[in-house]
C-alpha cells in the first residue's frame, strides 16, 4: 500500500519536475557574456544599428536560446555564429537568452 502511494505521488510530482528549468538564468551573467561576446555585432541591449545582423533585444527566450543551441550543435548554420556559440556553456546560453529577452525590442522602418 506504502508503495503505491509513493508511486503515485513520483509520479504526480515527475510532470512538474521535468517542466522547471535545470538553473535560473543570471542576467547579470548573460550581460557580461553579451558584453564578451555578442556586442560587437548584435550591440550591448540586442538592437544591432547594423542591418547586417539580426535584433535580438525583446525576441522570446525559448527562441534565442535554441538558436545558439542549434548554432552550438551545427544543426543551423552560419559559420560565425556557429564559431561564438561553441564557446558557450549550456548556462551561458540560458543566460544570454533570458538578458536579450529581457532588453527592449526595437523596431525600425524603412523610409
Amino acid at each position: 500500500m506504502m508503495k503505491r502511494i509513493g508511486t503515485a505521488l513520483l509520479a504526480a510530482a515527475l510532470p512538474l519536475a521535468v517542466s522547471l528549468p535545470a538553473a535560473a538564468a543570471d542576467l547579470a551573467a548573460g550581460a557580461a557574456k553579451v558584453k564578451e561576446v555578442c556586442q560587437a555585432c548584435h550591440g550591448l541591449n540586442g538592437n544591432s544599428t547594423s542591418p547586417d545582423y539580426p535584433r535580438l533585444g525583446g525576441q522570446h527566450v525559448d527562441y534565442l536560446a535554441q538558436a545558439l543551441r542549434d548554432y552550438k550543435s551545427g544543426a543551423r548554420k552560419n559559420p560565425i555564429m556557429n564559431g561564438f556559440a561553441a564557446t558557450l556553456s549550456e548556462q551561458d546560453i540560458e543566460n544570454v537568452a533570458a538578458y536579450f529577452a529581457s532588453q527592449p525590442r526595437v523596431v525600425f522602418t524603412k523610409r
